[in-house]
């Protein structure tokens, strides 16, 4: 069935889900258009794009500004990955900004410190190097030569460097996640006051959380970015900022030494994709969990989708059943390429899709497909130009706030993403010196006769594939609004912390007669709050090649603003 819908041709007539809140509507321009999960991070993408800026322009100031105003979700010290379309060669490249484990990381050098798994917080959860940085870095150099001219690379990073050193006002997001992390019952995840630099930087005296619209300033991060907005990613990476992190984390027992970040580098890599009805949807390969996005939108190609009728339970368990299948290809072969390879063209193959698509009984929910349990605590951001240039980047720092380490006296808050490796040398995500683990990050994109139709994507871990696959349904099968997608209500099928086993969460606006039904067919059910941010935070940008309108989305279950100009 080839079906894409015009925007809003289906939904507009049921309005079914009216009870969102009214202010959440598709904005609309015929210029330029930024999406992120927080409104700071958003306008100073605007601001760029009016300034002439292009798409990667806008995109490395949202990302950086992120950095500083939503540092629960990332920082400096994580990585980043990216979708870039180029209006002007047609190209759709990819951008592997993830670091790789130290040359001293090994599983002899945890086990032989009484460790059966990688720790989750602390110095020893920080053994990958920051990638964020590199990504900016590679993004910038790579338009300035194709896209034709950049803004000043100094000019990007100027909100971020503004927000860090005279202050912000702290969100409602990052408000409950520092709550959350002053929690002294749980000593391994959430007692954030026992890391002395973290206490300085992010808490108030005594320990105390900071309130929502109160006021933050981060001076020591302020200093490192404007020195890397004077003398560029190489200090970073090659110069004093490296040599302070190192010098901090060896004097604390870590691992990651001055050459991990010296040969560090980002790297271009082939987009994946897939058909999905008459669109091509792209996403990001291996060390990232794109591979399962992809998968699922395979398997739901195979049925009519529009058929089982949107928000209902043949819906709902089609979807979680497709989601099983992918998660168990996934969890089977997902790590470093360079380490172990994957067969992606079998895959991602129509014939495997109809093969998945025959396992799934449409009555009863299949018990014998585990998935694990990445979670992922992330933003994504997507930026479309005046010229039809579109970025689709994510940026983590994996647990909410990482390792809860910041590096002396950098301001540099460090990912915990290596923490994941497995200590378990049979496992195909071992860890092993200087590889890549497997990433729950992957961008997403929707082309329509070769250009950007959808750019959208979410944080969320686990919910990223399934969250991304309603989008992508709702949108195409249902013709929603983008916004009306991202209101919808939402699932998630999988684990959360401290959780023994699986469940499939549904938000109370799913309604008790589905849950039920779902139940009846053999679903773990769980009702959770209607916009509870359990299910990540989405964004989107939808592109009518036929009006030349952009109609931007962002997710009320978070901090986000789509705006553009």
């Amino acid at each position: 069935m080839a079906l894409v819908l015009a925007p809003g041709a289906l939904w507009a007539q049921s309005g079914k889900y009216s009870e969102t809140p009214s202010r959440m509507v598709d904005p609309m321009t015929m210029r330029g258009m930024v999406t992120s999960p927080n409104y700071l991070a958003t306008q100073a993408g605007v601001d760029i794009l009016r300034a002439g800026g292009n798409a990667v322009d806008a995109a490395i100031a949202v990302a950086s500004t992120l950095a500083v105003v939503y540092p629960q979700m990332c920082t400096l010290g994580g990585d980043n990955f990216w979708l870039v379309y180029n209006a002007k060669t047609g190209e759709l490249r990819a951008l592997n900004a993830s670091g790789r484990s130290g040359e001293k990381a090994t599983i002899a050098f945890y086990t032989s410190r009484g460790l059966s798994k990688i720790p989750a917080r602390g110095f020893l959860a920080a053994n990958t190097v920051p990638g964020v940085v590199s990504g900016w870095d590679a993004a910038y150099s790579y338009a300035k030569g194709a896209m034709g001219g950049n803004l000043p690379w100094a000019r990007l990073l100027e909100s971020a460097i503004g927000y860090a050193r005279d202050g912000f006002p702290v969100s409602p997001s990052l408000a409950r996640w520092e709550a959350i992390n002053v929690d002294p019952k749980d000593q391994e995840f959430r007692d954030f006051q026992r890391f002395d630099n973290f206490a300085r930087m992010y808490l108030k005296a005594g320990g105390k959380a900071y309130a929502t619209g109160e006021v933050m300033k981060l001076p020591q991060l302020a200093a490192t970015l404007e020195t890397i907005a004077r003398d560029g990613a190489d200090a970073f990476y090659k110069g004093p900022i490296a040599d302070r992190i190192v010098a901090y984390l060896h004097a604390n027992g870590g691992v990651l030494t001055r050459e991990d970040f010296a040969r560090h580098t980002a790297d271009w890599v082939k987009p994946i994709h897939v058909p999905y009805r008459d669109l091509v949807a792209c996403n990001f390969p291996p060390n990232t969990q794109g591979m399962a996005s992809l998968e699922i939108l395979n398997i739901m190609n195979k049925f009519d989708v529009q058929k089982l009728g949107e928000g209902s339970a043949d819906y709902y368990h089609l979807l979680v059943e497709a989601t099983k299948q992918a998660f168990a290809d996934r969890d089977r072969y997902l790590t470093d390429q360079d380490f172990s390879p994957i067969p992606l063209d079998y895959l991602l193959s129509a014939k495997h899709g109809k093969e998945q698509a025959a396992r799934i009984d449409l009555k009863k929910a299949a018990k014998d497909v585990t998935p694990l349990d990445p979670k992922g605590d992330t933003v994504w951001l997507g930026v479309v130009d005046k010229d039809g240039n579109a970025v689709s980047l994510i940026q983590s720092i994996y647990h909410d706030f990482g390792s809860g380490i910041v590096a002396g006296d950098t301001g540099v808050l460090l990912q915990n993403r290596g923490s994941f490796f497995s200590l378990d040398p049979k496992h195909v995500n071992h860890l092993e010196p200087r590889k890549r683990t497997f990433h729950t990050l992957n961008p997403a994109m929707l082309l329509k006769d070769g250009k950007p139709y959808l750019v959208y994507g979410t944080m969320g871990g686990e919910g990223q594939p399934q969250t991304q696959a309603a989008i992508v349904t709702r949108v195409v099968d249902f013709g929603m609004m983008p916004q009306d997608a991202i209101n919808a209500p939402r699932w998630l099928h999988g684990r959360t912390w401290g959780a023994s086993s699986n469940d499939l969460k549904l938000e109370s606006r799913v309604g008790e007669t589905v849950a039920e039904e779902l139940r009846q067919r053999g679903h773990p059910v769980k009702v959770v709050d209607a916009y509870t941010d359990t299910m990540g935070h989405a964004g989107a940008i939808l592109i009518d090649r036929k009006t030349g309108v952009l109609y931007g989305a962002t997710d009320p279950r978070g901090d986000g603003l789509a705006a553009g100009y």
